[in-house]
């Protein structure tokens, strides 16, 4: 039953990401700024305090990531609205207003700012919009922050709960459920790292996603290799991240997004497997997804899980290579495409240009011809 509450709730949550990605104004891009917040706050947490600090005994670094990890609300404030476009100040005004309040108040907070802080440079003139604008937009961030925090805690945080609940006590059927789920968000337009940062996820449930993202990337490095959908360039971005190639992921969604569902599974219950435990939010990606488990974790254990999720999503890709490959669209050879579309262009452009000559030698040589005549008549 757990498993069905938590599945559920994941796909429903999922859902209303997707459509506040893709329906609200600057949606994505408020997406775009949430995970890099995550990034520049709960992996450096997961790295320097303890890795670094914990693990290594530098006392420096550990509280170096003690401090990043407690600034979640603050980089959100300030990234979020700089993603959408608003001014950089107004941005740094609403995230040193919300201290203390985490990523997801941040967020939200964040997005609000983005949404009117171009007002203040429409109308108001320059210099007092500056002024004006700080004044204002430190007490409604706050505000704003504060009056969601509760709302979030009751819902999102809630439903993250229930998602690491139900892994921990069915590890191996969400293992393969959750990784694979991970993995499709992981390389669809929807960012997985801002996903978990909003759930909150921690524990095992955080560690299967990541783990999932990184075997899972090996899935779309054979996907795109066997497939043909890229050059090599496409093929490592992929790989290292997914979002990069949105335009590709897009046009071929079946042969991917299939592929991903039984690559990350795979990977994901080798993360299961072996307990693997990530207490940073937000770090389901490959990179992340592969450094933060090590301040949590045996580092040996933690490489036996990336070997045998790197095996299950290689497997997820050439399985789904022979399965999809009729779905593949190769008409996304880019470098060749392009190649061929500029030589056609100059060939057409030298043969316009050649008649163009033709054209003006031949007029010319009939004037002079005229003219000869003309003046043969007048003698």
């Amino acid at each position: 039953m757990e498993i069905v509450k938590g599945m559920g709730l994941l796909l429903f949550t999922l859902g209303l990401f997707s459509l506040f990605s893709f329906k609200a104004p600057k949606g994505s891009k408020a997406m775009s700024g949430l995970a890099n917040a995550a990034v520049a706050t709960f992996l450096v947490e997961a790295i320097h305090k303890y890795i670094s600090g914990d693990f290594l005994n530098f006392a420096f670094l550990g509280k170096v990531g003690e401090v990043s990890g407690s600034m979640g609300g603050v980089a959100a404030a300030i990234l979020v609205p700089i993603s959408m476009g608003a001014n950089p100040l107004y941005a740094v005004v609403a995230g040193v207003a919300i201290g203390g309040y985490g990523i997801l108040p941040g967020f939200i907070a964040g997005y609000i700012i983005g949404l009117i802080a171009p007002m203040f440079d429409k109308k108001l003139p320059e210099g007092l919009n500056t002024i004006v604008g700080a004044l204002l937009i430190a007490p409604l961030a706050r505000f704003i922050a504060m009056g969601i925090d509760p709302v979030v805690n009751a819902t999102l945080v809630n439903i993250g709960q229930m998602i690491s609940l139900a892994a921990q006590q069915s590890p191996l059927v969400m293992g393969f459920l959750l990784g694979g789920i991970m993995k499709v968000v992981c390389t669809s337009p929807l960012s997985s790292m801002a996903v978990t940062a909003m759930l909150g996820l921690q524990g095992l449930a955080m560690g299967i996603a990541g783990i999932a993202c990184v075997g899972g990337s090996f899935t779309n490095g054979i996907i795109f290799k066997r497939l043909k959908l890229g050059n090599k360039s496409n093929i490592i971005a992929v790989m290292l991240e997914p979002l990069t190639q949105a335009p590709i992921v897009t046009k071929n969604p079946i042969p991917i997004y299939g592929s991903n569902i039984l690559g990350g599974g795979l990977a994901g219950l080798s993360a299961a497997y072996f307990n693997i435990i990530n207490n940073a939010p937000g770090t389901a990606s490959p990179i992340p997804g592969l450094l933060a488990p090590f301040g949590f974790n045996d580092p040996k254990k933690v490489l036996i899980a990336v070997t045998f999720a790197v095996m299950g999503g290689s497997i997820g890709g050439l399985v789904g290579s022979v399965v999809f490959k009729g779905f593949a669209k190769k008409d996304y050879n880019s470098d060749e495409i392009l190649v061929n579309e500029i030589n056609e262009s100059n060939n057409d452009i030298n043969n316009i240009a050649g008649e163009t000559a033709t054209e003006i030698a031949d007029d010319t040589n009939n004037d002079i011809a005229d003219t000869l005549i003309t003046k043969s008549k007048v003698f």
